[in-house]
């Protein structure tokens, strides 16, 4: 396992990192399938992890990963705990809400979080975390106060992302990024303000969904060109600890035309790589939609309809008849925006009959 530099922490992380999503029990609202273990067999899956190198552990409040959380802290209690560095998150974007979540993960993890992220911030809600009394003045009280080690900003959106990379109060950004959904870290990589903050990746297999098209080793090589401090590792079983920690990964570099047409032997895929440079006049997030129609694609056909009918229909209407195209002008792949919609439009009504 290699190590590297968690910005200017002066903390050391695994290269790869363990999510724990995969080792949840509960009902709750995460988008890959999940494998359920017991307690003893997902802490047995983390001493596993530990002992090929992983010292990075990822995961969330009870509502978002469901018993995962419970189940790091006991998996810390078997271990020296200096030896890992355990990150944290909760949805909540008010001081005082997430005041009172860090201090029940701090009783349910029965340890301080070395990083604790608010997370899923995104533009709508962006404004109240990074405020007076917002959650980010309080992660930062919180850390003055020696309840957690350092502050964190988790989100989808490069926007936001520079946004914490700008702000002194952040130590430690978290965003997503592969192979394919590269547009983000192509960004962070040109940009000097990154360099100052520690970078978790998460998504590197996409929820799961690349593996297939790409092995493992593609998966995993094909992003180690990119300037993360540590890439988070979905892991549920065994097998999935063995294949992600085993052994050191050798960089692979895939141009996006290639990944596209490995895609393309299974469906025509959207060659969208979610730059997020694309802006719509009336709102719409199109690379989320692009996202959805190659998520369909790729094996999450329930989940995915159920997220594009939440809008597109409206948001159809509104490309059809818009005359701005500003989204056009931002594309770095030029795509037919206007033309990709009415695909996603017409497999919307194909599924639905």
């Amino acid at each position: 396992m290699r190590y590297r530099e968690l910005g200017k922490t002066g903390l050391k992380v695994s290269e790869l990192g363990f999510g724990t999503i995969p080792i949840l029990s509960g009902h709750v609202p995460v988008l890959p399938e999940y494998f359920s273990p017991d307690t003893d067999t997902a802490m047995a899956i983390m001493k596993k992890a530990f002992e090929y190198g992983c010292n990075f552990f990822d995961t969330a409040i009870p509502e978002e990963y469901g018993d995962a959380e419970y189940k790091l802290g006991r998996f810390a209690k078997t271990i020296d705990r200096n030896r890992i560095v355990i990150s944290d998150k909760a949805r909540f974007y008010g001081g005082g809400d997430i005041y009172r979540e860090v201090l029940r993960s701090i009783e349910n993890l029965g340890t301080k979080p070395d990083i604790y992220f608010v997370h899923q911030v995104d533009e709508s809600n962006a404004d109240e975390v990074f405020g007076k009394g917002g959650a980010l003045e309080a992660l930062y009280d919180l850390k003055r106060e020696g309840k957690i080690g350092f502050t964190g900003i988790a989100s989808h959106y490069y926007n936001v992302l520079y946004r914490a990379a700008l702000d002194k109060r952040v130590d430690v950004l978290q965003g997503s990024g592969n192979i394919l959904e590269r547009g983000m870290l192509e960004r962070i990589r040109r940009e000097e303000v990154f360099k100052e903050k520690g970078f978790i990746l998460n998504k590197v297999y996409a929820a799961g969904l690349l593996i297939g098209p790409f092995s493992v080793a593609e998966l995993i090589g094909g992003i180690l060109e990119y300037p993360f401090s540590c890439a988070l590792l979905g892991i549920g079983t065994f097998d999935q600890a063995d294949e992600a920690f085993e052994k050191e990964y050798s960089p692979i570099h895939f141009s996006f035309e290639e990944v596209t047409e490995r895609l393309r032997k299974s469906f025509e895929p959207i060659a969208c790589n979610r730059c997020e440079r694309c802006v719509c006049s009336y709102g719409h997030e199109i690379h989320t939609s692009f996202r959805q129609y190659n998520y369909f694609h790729l094996g999450k056909e329930f989940w995915a309809v159920n997220k594009l009918k939440m809008d597109l229909y409206k948001n159809y209407e509104h490309c059809r008849f818009c005359m701005e195209r500003s989204c056009m002008q931002q594309c770095e792949n030029h795509l037919n925006i206007p033309g990709e919609m009415e695909r996603i439009h017409d497999l919307l009504k194909s599924y639905g009959k």
